[in-house]
């Protein structure tokens, strides 16, 4: 792309966001312009509708990575290109509303439990503890770590926003145990390079060897912990509004959908076969 990729790289910063995103918006693109080996500026309405088909049955893309795909072509036309009609007749996938996965707490322990690499398993308390996403906890600063307040900050979070979270007693002492052993300097995470920090991709590794270990063989991401940190507070009576504060969530709306997973009101609720049964007995 070179000359274009550098504008649209100019704009996405302009528009301030992340630079995770940015960085998923160039790919995509690089990946549409790739496909037709043409610039974008030379493809329309009929080339996006065809990728975007090809995503769906060819490459069996789920409807978010479609539609993140879709995303990013949006911004290149109606932004960078000022040719929104391009865009404007390509229809949107419909997002399906799945409920997230969440692990019990014996899952949980037993995950910490099979990590014996103390850097491993600070990184996946501290995730859970907190209610921390992928690059959230992997961009985390030794500085970050709040200990007389027991609070754990987080810089630039979706939406580049700063928030604070709660910082687990049981969390702190792994941590302090890991810092004993590497020392980090300004990453708290460090990766292979003592100036860079760790990888997503290399924690979603440590998530997975863990998972294999503890023998779980539910559908769990990292991003799991979070889902359970949120489900695991509402249902020792953590009222929405502070959950909400806690994940970052721009609406309370995005914080309901734990109601859905909870089990606190669930389990109260007698079956109708189940007191048929009492009746008899």
């Amino acid at each position: 792309m070179g000359k274009l990729r550098e504008q649209m790289k100019g704009d996405l910063e302009l528009k301030g966001l992340s630079p995770h995103t940015q960085e998923i918006y160039l790919r995509q693109v690089k990946q549409f312009t790739h496909h037709y080996g043409r610039s974008p500026r030379q493809l329309g309405e009929k080339e996006i509708k065809e990728y975007l088909l090809y995503l769906i049955r060819e490459k069996k893309a789920s409807a978010g990575s479609a539609n993140l795909c879709y995303h990013a072509l949006k911004f290149l036309y109606k932004t960078t290109l000022n040719r929104e009609w391009v865009i404007a007749r390509v229809p949107r996938l419909k997002s399906i509303k799945q409920l997230p996965i969440v692990l019990d707490k014996e899952e949980v322990a037993s995950l910490f439990s099979v990590t014996k690499n103390i850097k491993h398993r600070a990184i996946l308390m501290l995730i859970y503890s907190s209610g921390l996403r992928l690059m959230e906890a992997a961009h985390l600063k030794v500085t970050d770590v709040d200990s007389k307040r027991m609070l754990l900050r987080i810089k630039q979070g979706k939406g580049r926003k700063d928030r604070y979270t709660i910082l687990s007693k049981v969390a702190l002492e792994a941590l302090r145990e890991y810092w004993s052993q590497y020392r980090p300097k300004e990453w708290l995470f460090a990766g292979r390079f003592p100036d860079k920090p760790l990888t997503g991709r290399s924690i979603q590794k440590v998530l997975i060897k863990a998972k294999k270990l503890a023998g779980i063989k539910k559908p769990a991401t990292v991003h799991t912990l979070r889902h359970s940190f949120a489900t695991h507070l509402l249902e020792a009576g953590t009222d929405l509004y502070h959950i909400q504060l806690l994940l970052g969530h721009r609406s309370i709306n995005t914080t309901t959908i734990y109601l859905h997973v909870s089990r606190k009101e669930l389990v109260r609720i007698v079956s109708p076969l189940d007191r048929k049964r009492k009746k008899k007995s």
